[in-house]
């Protein structure tokens, strides 16, 4: 048997980012709950929820880091630690990680660092070169991977030899041929969230979706079924959506509901809603439950399977936000990058999803490579008829060149992406920075994709309170209450305490701790 350490470094967001969510590693936890089910010993060391007020400018001081620095992550490590497994699950994160690998090579120099997540199943033998520090990457869905790989280390066997794995052999490396997807994800050990700092969340009102309460983060299905050009998605879980069964993650629910007293779930699954049966049936178990709670979908769903019944049933089951993804409104540019989806009926959808209570957002994606001025406009008219149909809330964000995405390997080999050194991934943590807009679009420059957003934005939300003034009221009242309805009250309030500094963030959480106050959470996207 092992000791094995799993590390989360700090995050990183843009100072004047719309949408900073702070979230606990469900990743890591899930690993930790796989290893120690098989008699292994493991901790985590959470350097976001060790310290979630702690914000260190990096460079100029348009990125902030959030968390415990990498000597305080490294200083923590018990002596006794085998295996160290980090985590890097979005590459805007990856200077963070690389810093925080040199750490533990100059404290640990003989024990083997595993590095995992969405940014190095998408650049392995890149991630490999760039930190001499890391010697195997893991390749996507972790825990079977990880599990094999430990027993392993600690039998003494080459990791080469494990399937989903790439690993450093002297100058070079070498890929392990692909482990398979797990296909019973029921039986996955529920993630050992006792190893994690979940009060700092919990407690400080940090979480993915919007303020409702105490949320604790749930993971329904696995996968996505799509193949959207700029998405990461094929490359981390394949193009294969399984879910599990309704009654266990309700069970699953049921659980937190005891144990930590929350009020609310935040469902991070890439693609909640795909099967009509499956959302209707978790929806009518959980209504015959009795139990009282909220539950939120934060991530960009798709609209084929929300009708007037589903919205309904969403809402009566203690749903209360839903994000939409149409990401253009523009039928050739959805051509362009793969996105499947139907506008008029996801109009339609949204209108009944409103209608049932539901408050719901909208993702936007402008800039994307060839698109045109004609295409943006037309994403602009998408924008103000979603306003019209009473959409409460919605993100433009310019098209950042994700790892792992069919686009990143695309601009690449048309040399449209330079080296990918620290101003590229200062630009991958910028990408929600509302006053600066990098455009990897010929036609369209940055100034010019700077004052789309904006107007897109001043153009939403203009209309939005135009035709429903009552709102306008509300998001004010809401920016200055510990719990928020929308994510824009939530990137209002999170934005006053990243300008005003830690110490703001502090004042709140005492005050949020006071007696008689409850205990409410800030965003992702």
């Amino acid at each position: 048997m092992a000791y094995v350490t799993l590390v989360r470094p700090a995050i990183v967001v843009a100072k004047w980012s719309h949408t900073a969510p702070t979230c606990a590693p469900m990743g890591l936890a899930y690993i930790a709950a796989t290893l120690r089910e098989h008699g292994h010993e493991v901790s985590i060391l959470d350097a976001v929820g060790e310290a979630p007020f702690d914000l260190r400018p990096i460079g100029d001081g348009r990125i902030l880091a959030r968390g415990l620095s990498a000597e305080a992550i490294t200083a923590r490590v018990d002596p006794r630690t085998q295996v160290v497994g980090l985590s890097c699950m979005f590459s805007q994160e990856w200077l963070q990680t690389r810093q925080l690998a040199r750490h533990l090579r100059e404290r640990f120099p003989s024990i083997p660092i595993v590095g995992g997540g969405e940014h190095v199943t998408a650049l392995p033998e890149w991630s490999l070169a760039d930190c001499d520090a890391l010697d195997v990457c893991v390749l996507g869905e972790g825990e079977e991977t990880m599990l094999e790989l430990v027993e392993a280390i600690a039998a003494g066997r080459p990791p080469g030899t494990v399937a989903g794995t790439v690993v450093r052999d002297g100058a070079i490396t070498r890929r392990a041929p692909p482990r398979a997807r797990i296909r019973k994800i029921d039986n996955i050990p529920l993630p050992a969230w006792d190893l994690v700092p979940l009060r700092s969340y919990l407690d400080h009102g940090f979480g993915f979706g919007v303020n409702r309460g105490r949320s604790m983060p749930m993971l329904a299905t696995r996968g996505c079924p799509y193949q959207c050009t700029f998405c990461s998605n094929p490359e981390m879980w394949t193009t294969r959506w399984v879910a599990r069964e309704p009654r266990r993650v309700l069970e699953e629910m049921e659980k937190y509901l005891q144990e930590y007293a929350v009020d609310n779930f935040d469902f991070y699954d890439l693609t909640a809603i795909v099967k009509r049966a499956w959302i209707v049936e978790f929806c009518e178990l959980v209504i015959a439950s009795g139990l009282r709670f909220t539950w939120q979908l934060p991530s960009g769903t798709r609209s084929e399977a929300i009708d007037a019944e589903v919205s309904r049933l969403l809402y009566a089951s203690g749903c209360r936000n839903l994000s939409y993804a149409p990401e253009s409104g523009s039928k050739a540019m959805l051509r362009k990058i793969k996105k499947r989806v139907d506008l008029e009926n996801m109009k339609v959808s949204m209108r009944s999803a409103v209608r049932s209570g539901l408050n719901v957002k909208a993702n936007i994606i402008v800039g994307l490579p060839d698109e045109t001025h004609r295409e943006v406009r037309e994403t602009l008219r998408f924008v103000v008829q979603m306003a019209v149909l009473g959409v409460h809330d919605m993100s433009i964000s310019p098209f950042s060149p994700y790892p792992g995405s069919e686009l990143f390997a695309d601009l690449r080999a048309r040399g449209k992406l330079g080296e990918l050194d620290e101003t590229y991934f200062d630009t991958l943590a910028g990408y929600t920075d509302i006053l600066r807009t990098v455009s990897l679009d010929d036609r369209i420059s940055g100034r010019a994709l700077g004052l789309y957003r904006l107007l897109g934005m001043g153009l939403f939300y203009g209309v939005n309170y135009l035709v429903r003034p009552w709102r306008l009221l509300v998001t004010l009242r809401n920016v200055f209450r510990q719990q928020q309805e929308s994510r824009l009250e939530m990137s209002l309030r999170d934005l006053l305490y990243r300008l005003l500094g830690r110490t703001a963030g502090r004042q709140d959480s005492a005050a949020r701790n006071a007696p008689g106050l409850a205990i409410l959470p800030p965003d992702r996207s």
